[in-house]
């Protein structure tokens, strides 16, 4: 197992397939979502994607190194804990982890200088902390594949 999930990002084939599975799980909860909170992070993504095509990936690729980052605290953490799924672990602690995650994305927004990005991210960054809470297990499973 992985001890520092910095090593992850390091090897460029298993960083490429990461971003690809982070790409799997921000679709896969897109899809799960519903309502008038869901409908503007939806109306975000699409115009993320569709006005800035290449961006999302991009953009995936540099953050997935700053993701793992601020989740390695968490990750030695859990590994001398022991029991459990990360992802458990992950939401027993989103008190600590959202923020730490917001600070990757809130970073990448103010240093953007595509506007309809930060506009995009403006819309959605009040109720953020509930969607990545509600990632945390798929978060978790998707750390833990990679760093078995």
């Amino acid at each position: 197992m992985v001890s520092n999930l910095l090593e992850l990002s390091a090897n460029p084939a298993t960083k490429e397939a990461i971003v690809k599975d982070a790409q799997a799980l921000v679709e896969s909860e897109l899809a799960g979502k519903s309502g008038i909170s869901a409908g503007a992070v939806k109306l975000a993504y699409k115009a993320v994607t569709s006005f800035a095509p290449g961006y999302y990936v991009e953009t995936l690729n540099i953050m997935v190194p700053s993701m793992l980052e601020q989740l390695q605290p968490f990750w030695a953490d859990f590994q001398v804990a022991g029991g459990g799924t990360f992802g458990d672990y992950l939401v027993k602690r989103q008190d600590e982890v959202t923020p730490a995650l917001l600070l990757v994305t809130d970073d990448m927004a103010n240093a953007s200088e595509k506007a309809v990005v930060v506009k995009a991210y403006k819309t959605v960054r009040g109720g953020a902390a509930k969607h990545i809470e509600a990632a945390l297990p798929a978060l978790g499973t998707l750390v833990e594949k990679y760093a078995a």
